[in-house]
């Protein structure tokens, strides 16, 4: 595989929520900023590869080789951020773009020693599963604050919007994975809300709290 079918594939394998129905051309080429046109041909040189199911006015959908190899690049992708954060310590919004060239290394022995250096990590920076040496991905149980009723708490366990932009501006409320957050307001105008973080009280936007996933009891 070259380093754009890699992406491709990657790609394809975020966007699929349901399994049963293709990955629509379009959704394809707006999440690999390219055209429609580019993403047709790459996905019949796909096909012709045996990753992926292509039907015209269907769209696309991974094999279960896809699958397979879409977890594995995952695998590697989350391995690096978690290497680059806890061994190099990068903030956890510089780590998307480096792991974006990492992940495309070869090597298998150095990927399962990284996982063995990092004692077996389960999630990434970001609170994102890592799948296993299997390609086995654990599910994790979370809400997002916005879905979290008044004077319900949780933990924060990840984010829906990794972007190094959201990420920076999470760092200046001080929220980060592991904080407990309490929801203390919901307000109907806007949607925003009220939470209580570290004895202190903030109100983030509807936008924010549409972002962040909280594991409750």
């Amino acid at each position: 595989m070259t380093l754009s079918e890699e992406d491709y594939i990657k790609a394809i394998y975020h966007l699929s929520k349901d399994e049963q129905k293709g990955v629509s051309t379009n959704a394809i080429a707006a999440q690999m900023d390219t055209k429609a046109s580019s993403v047709t041909d790459m996905i019949k040189r796909l096909a012709e590869k045996k990753v992926v199911h292509y039907k015209k006015y269907q769209g696309a959908r991974l094999t279960e080789e896809g699958k397979a190899y879409a977890a594995k690049i995952i695998r590697k992708h989350r391995l690096w951020e978690f290497f680059l954060v806890e061994k190099l310590n990068f903030s956890w919004d510089e780590v998307h773009d480096i792991a974006e060239e990492l992940e495309h290394i070869k090597s298998d022995k150095l990927i399962e020693k990284l996982d063995t250096f990092l004692d077996y990590p389960r999630i990434d920076p970001h609170g994102d599963p890592i799948p296993d040496s299997n390609g086995n991905i654990k599910k994790v149980e979370k809400t997002l604050l916005c879905s979290i009723k008044k004077g319900k708490k949780g933990i924060v366990v990840g984010v829906k919007d990794s972007s190094s932009e959201f990420l920076r501006y999470l760092d200046k409320l001080n929220i980060a994975l592991g904080e407990e957050i309490t929801v203390l307001n919901k307000e109907p105008f806007d949607n925003s809300v009220l939470i209580k973080l570290n004895d202190s009280e903030i109100n983030i936007s509807a936008m924010t709290a549409n972002n962040i996933f909280l594991k409750t009891n």
